[in-house]
């Protein structure tokens, strides 16, 4: 860690929220974009401790094995981990993870995967595993019942992340499983992000043509359908923050979120 932990942060969601609206906008184009989803200081205390607090590790798709057209063999290398790879190794890891990406499969960002973090007991009392808890309390997972329609909801998969310069996703699908994924979502915590420094989240048709792409924000809930094709576009190697968000799924399969 690079700084001293935040006190306990107050997780609520804006009692304002108009709910109905939302779930309206949701039914009609599979995707929402919500303002203002928690209170300006709870969201400030987050992009704080995104920015300052994490032990990130980065996420990549191995470039030598697992099903990689389903993302099925996903590797997180720790500081330490890069460390003994050195700079020759790292070199050759991430030449396999461009060449990859060249046939659109694959990702690079850092990470720090909430739901493994909590239920091995990763950092004890790093204020991370509260987010954990809210994302998966009857109150956010009712809203998100509400606004999707999906009844059913049990959990909400959720992974801290940063994209830097020259991190990526490419266009993929969100099925899960088992189908179990009933919508995907990004939290965002970015600050002041410019729309030619990249990392946007694009939709792409069956043509492959962008049809929405929407810029990184602060305090902003969004919730897509996340069969839809979809990508992030690389940072550019002159922008000027990094791309702080928490993304996962809203998903109806067994109700243990630390499954």
């Amino acid at each position: 860690m690079t700084a001293p932990m935040n006190p306990t942060i107050d997780f609520k969601l804006n009692p304002d929220l108009d709910v109905a609206h939302y779930a309206r906008l949701y039914a009609e184009t599979g995707l929402v974009q919500i303002p203002g989803i928690l209170s300006e200081e709870t969201a400030n205390a987050v992009h704080e401790m995104l920015a300052h607090q994490m032990s990130w590790r980065l996420a990549f798709v191995a470039p030598d094995g697992g099903q990689v057209a389903d993302y099925g063999s996903v590797v997180c290398l720790d500081q330490a981990e890069m460390q003994a790879l050195g700079r020759q190794g790292m070199q050759e890891i991430l030449g396999g993870v461009m060449e990859m990406a060249r046939k659109n499969i694959g990702f690079l960002y850092s990470s720090y995967p909430m739901i493994q973090a909590y239920s091995e007991g990763w950092d004890p009392g790093h204020p991370i595993h509260q987010l954990t808890e809210f994302m998966n309390s009857p109150a956010f997972l009712d809203f998100g019942r509400q606004v999707i329609g999906a009844p059913r909801l049990t959990k909400a998969d959720c992974q801290a992340t940063l994209y830097s310069r020259g991190h990526f996703l490419t266009r993929h699908r969100d099925d899960g499983m088992n189908n179990e994924r009933r919508a995907a979502y990004t939290f965002g915590f970015t600050r002041d992000w410019q729309t030619d420094w990249g990392g946007l989240l694009m939709f792409l048709d069956e043509q492959q043509d962008v049809s929405r792409a929407l810029m990184p924000r602060f305090n902003v809930l969004s919730l897509f359908d996340g069969h839809r094709i979809h990508s992030v576009s690389p940072v550019s190697p002159f922008a000027g923050a990094g791309r702080y968000q928490v993304t996962g799924w809203l998903r109806d399969d067994l109700p243990a979120f630390f499954s």
